[in-house]
Formats: C-alpha cells, structure tokens, sequence
C-alpha cells in the first residue's frame, strides 16, 4: 500500500500477504491442489460424454428412450438407473472434492499455526491468539467459497437423483405419503422439512439416523431424533427399546493411591509427560491433603460424579504448539493447572476419562458419523465436562444441536477469565466487546480461571509446593542475600533490559534459566550465570537459596512468582503506567477481559516499581537486601485449599436449572403484585442485608445470608466497591438486586426506571434520579464502572484464605 505523508514523503507499506517461505508452500499446495481437482472432476464428466453436463443425463437418457427405433421395447427400469449412476458418480467426485478442499483449510490452518507459534505470547499463561493466525488470506477465502460452491453443486446432483429415483418409481414400490403437521407447539416444523428437503445430503449423519430423501424419514428425524415436529401417531413409539434407566448414584470416596490417575492420563505427548511428573512429585502432599479435607468433611455424602477431561489445546487439531516446547522453555502454566485439576478431581474420588484428541472426545461423547449437524447418539454419560476454549469451539463442532441442551454441564478453564460483557455475543457484538475468546453466552462462573481475577467467574487456580516447619527454617538460614533469579526461560524475554540489570549487578549476583542448544548460547548479559533449562526440582532448589525473584513484566501471570515467594524470595515485578490492558497493550488484545494488570499479594513479598526510573529501581533492590521474609504460600494455593474449592463447586455449582429472567415493568399484569424484598436497611442504615424474617432456600449457595448490598462510587466497579468493605462481589446475589424496591429501600428516588441491556445495571444515574434494572441475567457483572452511574453491587463474605467461599459455603 502507498501512503503519503504530511510532508510529502511517499511511504510504501508491507502487504499483509508477505512471501514469507510457509506462504508460498501453501500458495503451491493450493494451486496444485485445485489444479487436480479440476482435473479429476473434468474427467469423471467427460466420461458421460464429452462436453455434457453431468445434470443433462436423466434428460437426455429419457429423450435417448423415445427416439430409439426399440422404444417399444425398451426395459422402463433402464432409464433411471442411467440417470441414477451419473448422478451417484458426480456425488462422490464432488464429495470427495468438497471433503479434500476442507481437508486442506484445516491442512493450512495448522500450518499457519505452526509458521506463527515463533509469535505467540511467551509466557507461563499464554493463550493461542487465534487473531493472529493469518495465512495466505486472500487464499483461504478463495478456497472457502469454491468449497461452498462444490457444496451447493453436490446438493443439486443429490435433488436430482432424489427427483429421479422418486419419479422412476425405483423405491420398490414404497409410497411417501406422509404431509408436514400443523401443529401450533411445533412453528418451525415446517421450515426444518424444507431445509431437510434441500439439504439432507449435506451431512452423511442424517442417513445413519435413516434419512433417505422421503418426507417420511424427514419427519421421523426431526420428532424423534430432533424435537422440531410432533410424534407420529401411526409410529410404534414402544418399537425402539427404551433408555437403559440411569445407573444409582455412587458415593464418592477419597482415593488414596494415584496411580490409576497416571494411567488415564496417557503417553505419546512431552506434555503429557510433564503434568504426569508433577502428579508424582507432589503426590504425598497430595494424600496427606485428601485425608485432612475427608476429616473436615465427616462423612458429608457425595455424589460420584462421571467427568470428562477434554484438553483442546492438545490435540492435533489445535495445533498442539505447547508439546514441542516442553523442554525448550515453552510456557508450561497451563499445563501445572491441568495437572493440579486432574490429581484434585481424582482424588475426589470422581469417575474420569481424559481426551487429547479430537477422535477420542467423539467417541466419548457419542457423535454420529458426518459433519457434526446432527445430535449424539446418546444422551451424554457425563455430569461435568473440563475443557478449554479450543475443546469448547471442537464441542460446538461436532455435536450439533446436543451441544446447546449440554452446555451447562461444561466447565472452562481459562487462563484470563471472560468478563459478561464479552461472553454475551449479541450485546458483544453491538457494543464492541467482541473478540476471537468471548461471545458464548455461557454462565460466567462456568468459566474458571487460574488466579482469582474477576468474581464474575470461578476461581480454579493451581498448588504450590508446600514447606514444613523445618524446611522454613533452613530455607531461612540458607539464604543468600545477594543473589537475584531472573523469571524468563526464553532469550527473547531479557532483550532491551540491559540497563536495570546492570543497576541489579552492582549488588546481586544474577542468575538466569535460559534454554539454549549447545550450539548456540542465548543472547543475556555476560555478568548473567545461566543454568540453562532446569528441572522443576532443581529450579525450586536456586529459589529457595536466592533472596530476589525479579519479572521484566512479562510473563505477566505464571505459578512462578508464587513459587518463588513459597521459597522465600520476594518478587520485584514492573509497574506500567497506565497499567496494560486489553485496551492498550497487544498482548492483552483479544482478550474476553478489561481488567488491567495488578498484583494480588502485596509487600513484603511482592514489590512493584517502575523500571524505567534508575532512582526507584536502585532504592527498591538497595531496601529488599536488608529485608526479612518467611516463605509465604496462601491457603487457597495448597493442595487442601484448591480440593476444598473444586468440592465446593462440584456440589453447589448447578447451571443446568435455570431461574426465569426479570420481566419489564409493561409486561408485568396488574394484578400480580411483587413479593416483598427478602432485604432489610443494616442497624447503621449504610447498606442492605437479607432480612432475619425472609425465608431462606436450603439449597441456594452461596447462602442467602452472606448477602450485603451496597451502592458504588461513579468511578468504582462491584468488584473495588465489595473489597473496600472487606467483602467480595458475588454475580449470583444480582438477583435479589434487580427490583425497584431496592433503589427504595437504600432511599434512592426514581423518577424513571428502565429495564435495559447494560453489564452496569443495576444502576442508579448520577444526579439525574433515573434507575436502571437489568434486562439480561447473563450480563450481571461485578466488572466495569461509568463515572455517570453508581451502580448496586452484592457483596458476601469470605474465608481466610479462600476468597471463593463464603464463610458458610462449605
């Protein structure tokens, strides 16, 4: 692209095609590929005459019968299977073209995948930026419509075979004489037979459920494997064996050995490899922690729960970037939480299967042979799915309308979290919140992150190593004030930080964890002693000698600072001014979040500053030399804090029963008057509490009585708003919230109220006395402030250490 400048200088801009090596190899592939193709489509229809079209044969076959000087004689059941044959062999050539064109999108994509990975986000928390994966564009869209259109040509041949065997009469005699129902409790029966009628050979999965082109089988599909159209009534409805009933319920029992977990976790990936290691490495720890939750439980029953474990961004379709770079530096936090999440759930005791692969989920979940349009076979064997976004989009892919009626038994883990503004896709997409991560209209708290970023989704996080008494102690003794280790395993991380690190030399020893190839040592400071990738265990070993962890401020997130801190380092991470956001900074770009980056543990142990002035760089190393600290590792991060979390979840957690969203005001009949508030003004008349006469529901979690409600600042989210009152915002209590009476009780006058689509509202406008309930539950949301709005916020309490329970939640 030309550009001028303002001072008249012509700038010529790089084109986003670049002939880079990977893009002209795809460029090729394509070119070559289509070229055979064509090829081999010109030949299979040269083959019926040359210069027909293969959608001339029926009639011309016909006319054929009627010009011969045999006519009289001529077999009738001769002229469609001509038709019937050129029609079959077109379908298969434009089948298998439409299957090969597909095969090689998905062929370039992971290419593409691979070509970028030296681009993507170094870090212990990185994420696939799908945003980022751009190859050969112009190619791709090409490819994608010529697909489209083989498509639709297939579709065509298969309306003309369909036509042909019908009028030919080749159906051995049977008879369509079913008619579309008109039934009121089923309005978009009708539309579903005509999309059949034009498309049911789009997908091999409608034939395996025994759809061959009838209106019969049509409406045999779409009422009893579908739910679009009423039974049958000349149906055998007792003809189909019925269900299996559902097996009882198991009690779960915590599990003291963990080798059956080793087993399904499985071989073949380095990956794989490692959470397996880190499983043995910490299995006592483990143990002794389920013994000590199955002593607080004292016999709580429990159900077993059938779970299963998709990991997506491992499989092969995906890209499966992460395995390679296991033992080159690649970032591994992904890999620490899944291995933390499949030795808690297991020893939970809980029934488990674990997937790295796309074949491997099909088969658990039942999917029908084809393309994915159609329902599981079965209903699905599992209470609880873990997957990430990469199994969530494979889930969508290929189990149809099933994916929908199962959703809510999912479970996503998610490095960032997904704020509600970004998981709503229409109010995303109309409000600019849309990105490549977000728009699932799931439950919020389905979404469980590895830090407790936001309420409005469940913390999951991971463990770290815990110490005993003794091992403190000589962690303590054993420190050496002057020596520094650097977070950042690849070379790229440390270039541009030569200056601060000189700062740091004059008083630390340095040492770093670069992965390098004996050939070719990384590009770090000479004064830097680098141990080159190290051992888990061994790298714990340099932390619990060393007496300073020091971030460049990326990775931004990752278990290593919090192992450091758990071995008595204190960390030094950068301070960034504006902190980074998704609105600002590239790698925050794409994300289903606002939040900025901040840090959770505060000094002594984590100090942040600004590395851009020397002075406050120096004085800040000069200060945590003469520092004291214990190894400090917070009670939700142990093994027995993050089992006490998952239980939690796994008992309470339901978002397969839903609860009817508010109605606005003009809906509302006048006869129905609302219940009363379950809220009541506080003895200091500063906030709202659950009133002592309003009924409680037993099963309501968290419990009703955790609830405070009070009004934020104009330039305060729910989530600071709750924290400055020590509490913690809880999305699930914005339903008590939603109703008129509060802005009443909390003595807020309304010359208006509104029900809108807003993440902010509830919300009372600034000065202005105009209210705001909300007309979408899923856009609750702790997250987000506007300096024209206070907004209500629902607050609970919480453990000590367990900022996800309340202090009755378990």
């Amino acid at each position: 692209m030309i550009t001028v400048n303002a001072d008249g200088k012509i700038m010529v801009r790089r084109c986003l095609v670049t002939l880079r090596p990977f893009r002209i190899f795809v460029l090729g592939i394509g070119f070559f590929t289509l070229c055979f193709l064509m090829t081999s489509l010109g030949g299979q229809f040269s083959a019926k005459r040359l210069g027909d079209s293969p959608f001339t044969i029926r009639t011309e076959g016909r006319h054929m019968q009627q010009n011969s000087p045999a006519h009289s004689s001529w077999p009738p059941f001769l002229e469609v299977p001509v038709a019937v044959m050129g029609a079959l062999e077109s379908r298969g050539v434009l089948r298998r073209m439409s299957d090969m064109l597909e095969m090689l999108m998905k062929r370039m994509d992971i290419l593409a995948r691979l070509e970028n990975s030296t681009d993507f986000h170094k870090g212990d928390e990185a994420r696939f930026p799908l945003d980022r994966f751009q190859p050969a564009a112009g190619l791709m869209e090409r490819i994608q419509a010529i697909a489209q259109n083989v498509s639709d040509i297939a579709i065509k041949v298969d309306q003309i075979l369909r036509n042909s065997l019908l009028n030919g009469k080749v159906m051995e005699g049977r008879r369509d004489q079913c008619e579309v129902p008109r039934d009121p409790k089923y309005p978009d029966c009708a539309g579903k037979v005509e999309w059949m009628r034009a498309r049911w050979t789009s997908d091999p999965c409608y034939a395996f459920f025994g759809v061959d082109g009838t209106e019969c089988s049509f409406l045999i599909y779409l009422s009893e494997v579908e739910w679009f159209c009423p039974p049958l009534p000349w149906r055998n409805q007792t003809a189909a064996a019925p269900s299996p009933p559902p097996l009882p319920r198991v009690q779960a029992a915590f599990r003291s050995d963990l080798a059956h977990l080793l087993e399904l976790i499985g071989t073949g990936k380095e990956s794989l490899s490692f959470m397996k290691k880190r499983i043995r490495h910490l299995g006592q720890q483990w143990l002794r922690a389920a013994r000590r939750l199955e002593q607080k439980l004292k016999g709580q029953q429990r159900d077993q729960k059938h779970i299963l474990i998709h990991i997506g961004f491992l499989t092969e379709e995906s890209g499966d970037v992460f395995s390679p770079r296991v033992l080159k530096g690649g970032p591994l936090g992904e890999m620490v939480q899944w291995a933390d999440i499949l030795a808690a759930l297991f020893l939970l005791g809980h029934s488990l299967r674990v997937t790295v692969s796309l074949k491997e989920l099909q088969s658990h979940l039942g999917v029908p042979p084809g393309r994915g349009n159609c329902p599981l076979t079965s209903p699905l064997p599992f209470d609880l799915i873990y997957t990430d976004y990469h199994g969530l989009q494979q889930m969508k892919q290929h189990m149809g309308l099933s994916f929908k009626k199962y959703r809510c038994r999912v479970r996503v883990i998610d490095t960032f979290g997904t704020e509600p503004a970004y998981n709503h896709e229409e109010y995303a997409t109309l409000r600019g919140y849309r990105t490549n991560w977000g728009y699932w209209n799931l439950q919020p708290t389905q979404f469980m992150t590895m830090f407790p970023h936001t309420p409005d989704n469940s913390f999951m996080g991971f463990v770290s190593e815990e110490l005993n008494q003794t091992e403190k102690q000589f962690i303590k003794s054993n420190k050496v004030n002057s020596m520094a280790v650097v977070y950042g395993k690849e070379a790229s991380i440390w270039k541009g930080k030569e200056k601060f690190l000189a700062i740091l030399n004059k008083y630390m020893e340095i040492h770093g964890t670069v992965y390098y190839e004996t050939q070719r040592p990384p590009e770090v400071p000479a004064f830097v002693k680098n141990h080159g990738l190290l051992p888990q265990h061994e790298f714990q070993q340099l932390l619990r000698k060393a007496k300073l962890f020091i971030g460049f401020g990326f990775p931004y997130e990752g278990p290593a600072p919090l192992e450091a801190i758990a071995n008595g380092c204190i960390f030094l991470q950068a301070r960034f001014n504006p902190p980074h956001s998704s609105l600002n900074h590239e790698f925050f770009r794409g994300k289903p979040t606002s939040r900025e980056a901040k840090d959770f543990i505060g000094k002594p142990h984590v100090w942040t500053v600004d590395y851009n002035n020397s002075e406050e760089f120096e004085a800040a190393v000069k200060t945590i030399m003469r520092t004291q600290v214990d190894p400090y590792l917070p009670y939700e991060y142990t093994c027995e804090g993050m089992l006490e979390r998952i239980h939690a979840y796994i008992q309470h957690q339901d978002f397969c029963t839903t609860s009817s969203p508010p109605l606005p005001p003009k809906t509302k009949s006048p006869a129905m008057q609302s219940p009363p508030s379950p809220l009541a003004l506080s003895p200091n008349a500063t906030h709202l509490v659950w009133s002592p006469s309003a009924s409680r529901d037993p099963h309501a979690w968290p419990p009703v009585d955790s609830l405070q409600v009070w009004v934020s600042e104009t330039q305060h989210t729910c989530t600071e708003t709750c924290r400055r009152h020590g509490l913690v915002c809880e999305p699930t209590f914005f339903r008590f919230l939603n109703k008129e009476e509060v802005f009443l009780q909390l003595s807020i006058t309304c010359d208006s109220t509104e029900y809108e689509m807003n993440h902010l509202y509830p919300a009372v406008a600034k000065n202005v006395h105009e209210c705001y309930l909300q007309k979408e539950p899923l856009l609750f949301s702790c997250a987000g402030y506007n300096t024209k709005y206070r907004r209500l916020c629902p607050c609970r309490d919480y453990q000590q250490g367990q900022v996800a329970l309340c202090r009755d939640c378990l």
